[in-house]
């Protein structure tokens, strides 16, 4: 029998490729013999004008600790608003646009407005703010003016927690075969962050953050019947705002993040030949970073000219070579070319592993990857997948110089068992390379007996199975199930082995028209063990890491009650995280253990005062508490001068009422 490659399968060929804004898609194909008026929908509307909704909340928030915002959204405490919406606009005459807003007037919150024609152009501008928080009771002995750290007799409380403000500025063109578009952002970042200086003894301190970053990306295509190229270039510069801190009795104690930019241009291209569909991208790239360096004694340099530059390139072929069997292949190359000067240092002698003179380092890391790939249809619902990858590493000025690993994996998938539908993934993965050896820069100062994790050999074993299962019209039931092994078996010193293993139940109910449900279940456990030496030597400790983590949820909601204009429902969160360390020396005992756990519900009434206007009634509320051993107080150690025990432990609640109005 003959076979036409049709649009559907062309798509479906397309989607093993990496994005490149082609479309094959059925918009693109050719209706012109087709006479659409037979199909035309007779009783069809046009949708002109305005839709959507929008919605003011009014609320309270009661909460002790700033780490609830994270969960909330806005640090505010007592009285709190919000704005949100969702409205679009279509005209007669191809125009359209929409304005969409998140939760404006909270800390966490985003906006985004759009106009354009249909199939011709688009201009769109959009604003979000994101603010993360770690506490709001840190303390300090060091407090920051205009670039000195001034020591106070008393310590201080500050906030930790960072603010990212960025807005956006975006417009595409597009006209027969060709489209372009531009766009520029901008983010300013403020806060403070956890560090620490040497003054000498070490004292933690809270580093503050003012930083911006510009970004700007423009870029033309041309599209075919069965091919398609774009060219692109994308640029962005660091700027930080804050100098080198200094002391009173110390200038230039802390440096600065330096400034930065980096740039990029790309060109990639996609070309269908039959039942065949050819994809590539070049990319050139050049970072750069030539900041001043703070002026020390014995370091004639002013300013350090760094600059990398970088060369990335890849092709992928996907082929229906007959009905039933498919193959793929792809080959990646990337290539980080450090040219940045090389200069003699003398150095800061403040223990007995340093030598006189020394050179910075110009790491390069040339990377390549293959990877096959096939398909094969065996009966109706039934279909195996295998591929091999193969992924080699060259570092320069490393303890190991080359690596390479191989893989192998194989998927089944059942879908002709009714209301089931099944995926089963196995795959075995082999790493080696050159002879580890210390290097020049690291012999006297790490064990010869120790590798590091991403340079040992390695063999890594682990298997997957997915599972849908619809029993009922009403009822769905996913599964996935995985576990993991790593084995490091040449290494003495060092990780030496590792398993991680876990699974995922979702369940959702759609039990009547009114009623449905949800629930939710997972759990992951990740152990690892390692050995390490006092004395330079032979192992003489073992560690034993044990992390597990839960999460688990449910809800449910219920409409139709007082003449369908209420609805009721409940949501519930669950997570757990711990991680449990035994060292075992002489003997075996626990070591640093940390853990933590949050509860987080909501009750909502929803209730439809008419056909465009409506009122939901909000209740949430969040039980966080973690304890971490490497949290302590300020002078628990002699020496030593922490920003205090961080651990939260709080109750928090939030009752929001949401007035909404539909267009």
């Amino acid at each position: 029998m003959n076979f036409k490659l049709n649009i559907i399968t062309a798509s479906l060929l397309v989607a093993s490729a990496p994005a490149l804004a082609a479309n094959f898609a059925v918009g693109n194909a050719n209706t012109a013999n087709i006479d659409q008026q037979k199909y035309q929908c007779q009783r069809c509307e046009a949708n002109t004008g305005y839709s959507g909704s929008v919605s003011v909340a009014a609320g309270y928030i009661d909460s002790d600790d700033v780490h609830a915002a994270n969960t909330f959204g806005t640090d505010q405490d007592g009285f709190v608003t919000n704005v949100s919406g969702d409205v679009q606009y279509q005209g007669d005459d191809g125009y359209q646009a929409s304005i969409q807003a998140n939760q404006l007037g909270f800390e966490n919150s985003s906006a985004n407005v759009s106009v354009g024609k249909t199939g011709l152009f688009s201009v769109d501008a959009d604003y979000q703010l994101l603010t993360t928080y770690q506490s709001g009771d840190a303390q300090s002995q060091l407090y920051y003016d205009d670039g000195m750290m001034v020591p106070s007799d008393e310590p201080y409380t500050f906030e930790l927690s960072q603010q990212r403000e960025k807005m956006g500025l975006g417009a595409k063109v597009k006209q027969d075969g060709y489209q372009a578009y531009l766009r520029y952002e901008t983010e300013d970042k403020t806060g403070y962050k956890s560090s620490s200086i040497v003054t000498p003894n070490p004292v933690n301190i809270g580093l503050v953050v003012d930083s911006t970053t510009d970004s700007f990306t423009a870029g033309a295509a041309l599209t075919g019947e069965k091919w398609l190229t774009e060219l692109s270039y994308f640029g962005s510069q660091y700027k930080n705002n804050v100098n080198d801190l200094s002391l009173p009795y110390s200038y230039d104690l802390y440096a600065a993040t330096p400034d930065n930019e980096a740039h990029q241009v790309s060109l990639s291209g996609q070309y269908q030949l039959d039942r065949t569909v050819m994809s590539g991208r070049f990319i050139v790239g050049r970072m750069i970073q030539d900041d001043d360096l703070i002026q020390m004694s014995g370091n004639p340099v002013q300013n350090w000219d760094g600059e990398i530059d970088t060369t990335d390139a890849s092709f992928r072929v996907t082929s229906m070579l007959t009905n039933r069997f498919r193959l793929g292949g792809s080959y990646d190359y990337s290539n980080r070319e450090n040219n940045s000067s090389v200069l003699e240092f003398q150095q800061y002698s403040f223990n007995s592993l340093n030598g006189t003179f020394k050179e910075n380092v110009a790491t390069d890391i040339e990377r390549s990857t293959f990877k096959v790939n096939a398909s094969y249809r065996i009966a109706s619902g039934y279909r195996l997948q295998g591929g091999y990858d193969r992924k080699d590493v060259e570092r320069t000025h490393s303890e190991r110089e080359e690596t390479n690993e191989d893989s192998l994996w194989a998927k089944f998938s059942i879908r002709a068992v009714d209301n089931f539908v099944i995926d089963i993934k196995t795959s075995h993965s082999n790493r080696g390379g050159s002879e580890y050896e210390a290097t020049e820069l690291t012999s006297s100062e790490e064990n010869s007996l120790m590798r590091k994790y991403y340079l040992a050999d390695r063999k890594r074993n682990d298997v997957e199975l997915r599972v849908n299962h619809t029993p009922l019209d009403w009822l769905s039931i996913d599964f996935t199930g995985r576990y993991a092994k790593d084995d490091y078996d040449d290494t003495v010193i060092g990780l030496t082995e590792s398993e991680d293993y876990g699974y995922d139940v979702n369940v959702n109910l759609q039990i009547t028209n009114q009623l449905s449900a949800y629930g939710f279940a997972g759990q992951q456990w990740i152990n690892s063990a390692q050995a390490g030496s006092q004395s330079y030597s032979d192992p003489d400790w073992y560690a034993d890491i044990e992390d597990k983590f839960i999460n688990m949820g449910a809800g449910v909601s219920y409409g139709g009650l007082m003449e369908d204009k209420l609805t009721l429902g409940a949501d519930y969160l669950f997570s757990n995280s711990s991680s449990d360390t035994y060292v075992t020396s002489t003997g075996t005992n626990p070591y640093g253990d940390y853990y933590s756990y949050n509860h987080t519900a909501s009750l909502y009434a929803n209730y439809a005062l008419n056909e465009q206007m409506a009122l939901k009634l909000t209740y949430s509320y969040e039980r966080y508490y973690d304890t971490d051993d490497a949290q302590i107080s300020p002078d628990e150690v002699p020496g030593m001068v922490t920003l205090g025990e961080l651990n939260h432990n709080y109750n928090a609640h939030q009752i929001m009422l949401n007035f909404s109005y539909l267009l």
